[in-house]
């Protein structure tokens, strides 16, 4: 996406700018601070007429000494961000913290100094927490926030090449957005180009003060994956960019949006810095999406599958598996066995009856169930499915099977791999 509308990624590194970071040395008359955020509003924001609106109605409260009170700078900024949100999500009000550190004291915010946004980038895997395959071949990518970047060489760029390149046999993806917050736009176009066509017309187009702009990448992904299994799990935490692409493969049918209602925080813009030293985040510009004609300012992305935060993973995940039913044998087996674990909720076994050696493996108690060890291989935490039917809670593609005799003794096990189709039996120590 062009200039226009700047990305919360873009404010980040503005915030991080000692240029930008300079404080006033003495704290402003809350009014002074009141009139100079109201004229930057009147400035920048997307919407004229609503910007004379907001402008207006804060020069108003000023001049009635609403916020005469609040000579804690602390106070004020969370006083003007509560007014302001409900005009706008994305409306924050705050101070650049100092570009040196302070010294020492008492207060542990006083010595935060922001770090450059490339260096947290960089540290933090470009916004990619964590990228797997889960066992029944499902990918998951967690993502905390969306990076930016500008051409095939940047860093963010690389990353999320590397992650999607890793689920590129997966029979599933799931992205993770319960706890991301947002970032740029031109990650939340490449990322979607990854599982639409390429004449996909499915990019939300953004207005601004200077014209029209795109979500749509001038470079898409170059192996898009438009059959494969999409699920995108959101949170009331997930917002702006992460909220843009949940948002825009719901609208174009290519996934299913799982958890909790997002934050509503469509518009996108960047901070604009006062001479008093107060930073308001400001939307530049406001989202359309071709499919639906608006999106999800103040009432968020719904999901299609309605359940708490926590619980989001295990339902796409069992919802994943659930869809390779009629996969080839193999791989149905390993789904079915897995979505079968994650679904277990046994009761009460006496374990005692399963303690001893098998061949050269042990099965010994644990805090929470049974662990088989064989030989000097890492153990297995075993949980049970079933009296005598136990899983690996590590691999659930693997069991265990305890074998009686006709008096009811436990005389063997059988290890059991859906993978690898093993099936041997380990006779129990005299």
């Amino acid at each position: 996406m062009k200039a226009p509308a700047l990305s919360l990624v873009a404010a980040l590194m503005l915030a991080a700018s000692p240029a930008l970071a300079r404080q006033a040395e003495a704290p402003a008359a809350p009014r002074v601070v009141v009139n100079q955020i109201a004229a930057a509003i009147r400035d920048a924001y997307f919407d004229p007429a609503k910007a004379e609106t907001i402008a207006a109605a804060l020069e108003a409260e000023a001049a009635q000494g609403r916020y005469d009170g609040l000579t804690d700078p602390r106070d004020l900024e969370t006083a003007l961000t509560a007014r302001l949100e409900p005009w706008d999500q994305h409306f924050s009000v705050g101070r650049p913290a100092p570009s040196t550190p302070a010294a020492p004291s008492a207060s542990a915010s006083s010595s935060l100094v922001p770090a450059p946004f490339p260096v947290v980038a960089a540290r933090t895997g470009q916004g990619f927490r964590a990228v797997e395959i889960l066992p029944g071949n499902v990918g998951l990518i967690d993502m905390r926030f969306f990076a930016n970047f500008d051409g095939p060489d940047d860093p963010a760029r690389k990353q999320v090449d590397a992650a999607l390149q890793l689920v590129s046999n997966t029979d599933a993806v799931i992205i993770d957005l319960r706890n991301n917050g947002g970032g740029s736009p031109a990650m939340v176009g490449y990322l979607v180009s990854a599982f639409v066509g390429p004449d996909a017309d499915v990019y939300n187009r953004f207005h601004s003060r200077q014209g029209e702009s795109r979500e749509a990448p001038a470079h898409p992904y170059a192996a898009p994956r438009v059959d494969v299994p999409v699920y995108v799990l959101i949170s009331a935490r997930t917002g702006s960019a992460a909220e843009a692409f949940a948002y825009t493969l719901q609208a174009a049918k290519r996934a299913t949006i799982v958890g909790e209602t997002s934050g509503g925080a469509a518009n996108p813009g960047g901070p604009v810095f006062t001479p008093s030293g107060y930073r308001a985040f400001i939307s530049t510009g406001s989202p359309t999406n071709p499919l639906t004609g608006g999106n999800w300012e103040k009432i968020g992305v719904r999901p299609d599958v309605a359940v708490p935060a926590e619980d989001a993973l295990d339902t796409a995940w069992k919802a994943a598996l659930a869809a390779q039913s009629s996969a080839a044998p193999a791989a149905a087996t390993e789904a079915a066995w897995v979505r079968e674990a994650l679904n277990a909720n046994p009761a009460a076994l006496d374990l005692a009856p399963y303690l001893g050696a098998y061949g050269g493996s042990v099965v010994q108690a644990s805090d929470d169930g049974l662990t088989w060890k064989n030989e000097r291989r890492p153990a297995w935490r075993l949980r049970p499915l079933s009296p005598d039917l136990f899983f690996d809670v590590d691999e659930p593609y693997r069991r265990i099977r305890f074998v009686r005799d006709e008096a009811g003794r436990v005389t063997a096990l059988e290890v059991l791999d859906s993978q690898t189709g093993l099936s041997r039996l380990l006779r129990r120590a005299a």
